[in-house]
């Protein structure tokens, strides 16, 4: 869910584009509006090339900037075998036709095909089954350098919105990834210090908990170093989510995952408004 979320070995097949489980939300009309503002596009692909395009800006953003090692069949794209089950949103630069943003939406009936949602792989989700018929997994998330000035993810989010509410589902999931690199060092310190703050804050019920296959060790690291979650860890807070649980070692990635959950009932009312018009 997340600016690293969801990560998993790719098949060796090439990615064919499967019809969609659901169709693929509208955008709205407060958010074109928007985008014609900001000059980008907000779509969902219709296409391989439109895939292949998000892949690109997957692989430069998660191999080529944080130094992710990637297991993929295609040089230069982020390929995995999730992506051929996956809705992916798109949001493009107006002037150059660029892809600058992107997410992928698993959705129910499509978890269903693949197998599981790929948060299976690295939490045990046993106390979320009572959502699944309603709930979609939201990954890869990125956003290109030059363009993380916020419009870009709210444009992302407004769309993500509307699919939700149109295909009526009201539950997201994803894994919210935190960098072991920080000042040069690799090092857990920070995400334990994170986990920290958001587990007094922002912990779900007991009754939504999850558990990680492979457990950040949280007891052997320091935790009370004063830093600041990711932009967009502390943008789904904003939004309401809430953690899941204590976060994941994803050793490819480098990073540590947060197991996260956003329901559209929990979405404060100035952004159901804006994002809902509600």
């Amino acid at each position: 869910m997340t600016s690293t979320a969801i990560h998993t070995t790719p098949t060796l097949a090439s990615p064919t584009i499967q019809a969609p489980a659901m169709p693929a939300a509208a955008v709205p009309i407060a958010l074109k509006l928007a985008e014609r503002a900001t000059g980008i596009e907000v779509q969902w692909a219709r296409h391989q090339d439109d895939v292949r395009a998000a892949q690109r800006l997957r692989y430069d953003v998660f191999a080529g900037e944080m130094g992710a090692r990637l297991n993929t069949p295609l040089a230069g794209h982020d390929v995995d075998l999730f992506d051929n089950f996956c809705e992916h949103l798109l949001v493009r630069d107006q002037a150059t036709g660029q892809v600058i943003g992107t997410y992928r939406v698993l959705t129910p009936a499509q978890a269903k095909r693949v197998g599981s949602f790929y948060s299976d792989t690295e939490f045990d989700l046993t106390r979320l089954r009572s959502l699944r018929e309603r709930m979609v997994e939201l990954g890869r998330s990125c956003v290109h350098p030059d363009h993380r000035h916020g419009g870009v993810i709210m444009a992302l989010w407004g769309a993500l919105a509307e699919f939700m509410v149109r295909n009526q589902l009201d539950s997201m999931i994803g894994c919210a990834s935190i960098p072991m690199l920080h000042n040069g060092v690799v090092s857990g310190d920070v995400a334990a210090s994170i986990w920290r703050q958001v587990q007094a804050t922002h912990l779900a019920p007991i009754d939504y908990h999850v558990r990680p296959r492979l457990p950040l060790p949280i007891d052997q690291l320091d935790c009370t170093l004063d830093v600041e979650p990711p932009a967009l860890i502390k943008g789904y807070l904003r939004l309401g989510a809430k953690v899941l649980g204590a976060p994941a070692w994803d050793p490819d990635f480098n990073t540590a995952d947060l197991p996260m959950l956003m329901r559209i009932a929990d979405l404060p009312a100035r952004y159901r408004k804006h994002f809902l018009g509600a």
